[in-house]
């Protein structure tokens, strides 16, 4: 129950990437909406050896850290949220010791210099802002990495008080509000027994109001424009708005082309909104960027490219494209991400489900049990070993 409800807690993702949609971005954070973490995360340590007492480089830089480690381990995809998962589940995120390390330290040196200027002056609204971005990533940090879910809700609602108070001594201030805004729809979507957590005395949550907050910052935010865009899209998916996220997603793709991400995003929403073919095409596009050797998307392995394909068929009951596909994925499961790796040995099976083929399904569900015993992807696969995966059954 502790999982299911407080992975509400990893919408909380903001930076202070200081820059409109009409003004550049520092180079750090080009890479960084690109995907291109170890170019960020060179580019902020080397903002932070030329000027180490600004909190916000220190922010930065445990930003990027985090990042990194959520994109290697796949927990940056779409596909996590999809049918009736809880509001977004997150396959389990290890940083390297020495990551861990490097976040540590940014996260704490950033609190120290931001606690150490608020005793000189406490209503410092930048200093404010730049300590509630502190506690904001540690909590992420808690719910991805630590699994500390109490820690982490405790950490987020103590950069929302942060962030209250910026609104109160600047209200002009828009990007103060991205916290909030996630807070309210976080808070909002949390069970009463959850809400009477003492340290969330006074905080009922709004989800209504914090989607309407979070379209204020994205439209007038100066720092967290992009990042209230982004998580925008992740919520109207969730509350199935994919209408929504399409010409924000168009914006994004456009600002950021190295970013495939925002593609696959694109043709998932597309895919939601009832349109096979424009779905399709955005996939079909990304393959060809892949082929022409467009930058950005060299990298990109071309399985997930099939699976992003066969998980459409899936959806749309081309179950023997969508077979070919999982299966030339699954081919190659071992050498993937094990979102990725387990997502689609999970594919396989209800795909072999529902053409009845019990014993092909059987040896799908084991794989992904054995790839990652503890993965989402697993735990629906054990269900399925012991009743046979129906579409009209669960939709996931």
């Amino acid at each position: 129950m502790k999982s299911r409800m407080l992975a509400l807690i990893s919408f909380l993702c903001l930076s202070a990437a200081q820059a409109t949609a009409d003004v550049p971005l520092g180079k750090g954070f080009e890479h960084f909406y690109n995907l291109e973490y170890d170019e960020a995360i060179a580019e902020f340590q080397r903002d932070i050896r030329q000027n180490g007492d600004s909190a916000a480089s220190h922010n930065h830089l445990a930003q990027a850290i985090l990042y990194r480690a959520m994109f290697r381990a796949g927990a940056l995809e779409s596909e996590l949220v999809s049918g009736t998962n809880p509001f977004l589940r997150r396959p389990k995120v290890e940083p390297t010791p020495g990551d861990n390390r490097l976040f540590d330290d940014a996260i704490r040196r950033s609190m120290e210099i931001s606690q150490k200027q608020l005793q000189s002056n406490a209503r410092d609204t930048a200093v404010m802002y730049a300590l509630g971005v502190a506690y904001g990533l540690r909590a992420n940090y808690n719910f991805l990495v630590r699994k500390a879910w109490f820690d982490a809700l405790r950490d987020a609602t103590s950069g929302r008080k942060l962030h209250n108070k910026v609104s109160e001594f600047d209200a002009s201030n828009a990007d103060a509000r991205l916290l909030q805004g996630v807070h309210d729809y976080v808070v909002g979507s949390l069970p009463w027994h959850i809400k009477l957590l003492g340290f969330l005395v006074g905080f009922r949550g709004d989800k209504d109001g914090g989607i309407r907050t979070l379209e204020l910052v994205g439209a007038k935010g100066r720092l967290n424009q992009y990042d209230a865009q982004i998580l925008l899209c992740a919520i109207y998916r969730r509350e199935r708005l994919p209408g929504k996220a399409i010409p924000l997603l168009d914006s994004l793709i456009e600002r950021f082309p190295r970013n495939y991400l925002l593609r696959f995003e694109l043709a998932q929403m597309h895919s939601d909104n009832g349109d096979k073919a424009k779905a399709l095409a955005a996939i079909q596009r990304i393959e060809e960027m892949r082929s022409a050797g467009v930058a950005g998307f060299t990298r990109l392995p071309a399985e997930k490219i099939w699976y992003a394909r066969g998980t459409i068929q899936f959806w749309y009951g081309d179950l023997d494209a969508a077979l070919d596909n999982m299966r030339r994925v699954t081919a190659r499961a071992q050498d993937l991400d094990l979102n990725t790796g387990t997502s689609a040995w999970l594919r396989l099976g209800q795909i072999c489900d529902m053409k009845g083929r019990r014993s092909e399904a059987v040896q799908a569900y084991r794989h992904a049990v054995r790839l990652a015993p503890e993965s989402d992807a697993a735990k629906q696969c054990r269900r399925f070993l012991s009743a046979p995966y129906r579409r009209d059954r669960q939709k996931g």
